[in-house]
């Protein structure tokens, strides 16, 4: 699985010497920068999901002309990309514990990887899709680096570094996505309660009413790491 290219290049407007239009000037549209451009991103896909961001109501929201975004993006792609690897920056694990508790420095990142992505659900649908900036790859290469550390063999890194990948955002999607009152949940459990004789295993272990996600996501990556590295 190798990380995808980023949106067509080169469509950028050619700027030619002293041609470069002021953002300032009176009744202008206000300065822009990559930096507003992709927090304006965000804040649209926090409130219209994917299929929400044009550039057009971008630009209706920055307060600027579409085509003034184009001396700063190349495209739409790139503004994905940028938004999306924004979200996903990784400050490191508290100081020392990488060295100290491999497990518990990939506990502290992935969990904090879980935590943003729910912070904007939009994200764990769109990282399989995107090219993968530079704080995914980051994640990626502290991930690749600690399992390296904890004795995972060089010839399994990269099987182990995916498994951990599509645990974290299947996990994720999941939660995202299973949003059942409790009501729901007692009435789904009510209903395979009546077919317990087909169902007996999980009628029993009472399924469909568990809603600890926390706790279900740290026993299940405790389970992976178990398998990787197995504890002494």
């Amino acid at each position: 699985m190798a990380a995808k290219g980023g949106g067509a290049q080169g469509k950028r407007p050619q700027r030619q010497a002293g041609s470069v239009p002021s953002m300032q000037q009176a009744g202008s549209e206000p300065a822009l920068s990559i930096e507003r451009i992709v927090a304006t991103a965000v804040e649209l896909l926090d409130a219209e999901g994917v299929d929400g961001l044009k550039m057009r109501r971008l630009a209706d929201r920055l307060g600027a002309g579409a085509m003034s975004l184009y001396w700063h993006v190349d495209n739409k792609e790139e503004v994905f990309d940028l938004a999306l690897d924004s979200v996903l920056e990784y400050r490191g694990p508290p100081q020392g514990i990488e060295a100290a508790d491999w497990r518990g420095a990939i506990f502290h990142m992935l969990e904090d990887w879980r935590a943003s992505m729910l912070r904007y659900p939009w994200s764990a649908s769109l990282l399989p899709r995107r090219a993968l900036g530079p704080n995914i790859l980051n994640r990626l290469e502290l991930l690749g680096r600690i399992l390296s550390g904890a004795g995972v063999a060089e010839a399994d890194l990269n099987g182990a570094i995916w498994s951990l990948w599509n645990y974290v955002i299947g996990a994720t999607i999941t939660r995202a996505n299973f949003d059942l009152s409790d009501d729901d949940m007692a009435a789904a459990q009510q209903r395979l309660a009546h077919l317990s004789e087909k169902y007996p295993t999980i009628e029993r272990a009472r399924l469909l009413l568990d809603n600890d996600w926390d706790g279900a996501f740290r026993k299940g990556l405790d389970f992976l790491l178990d398998g990787l590295v197995p504890r002494q």
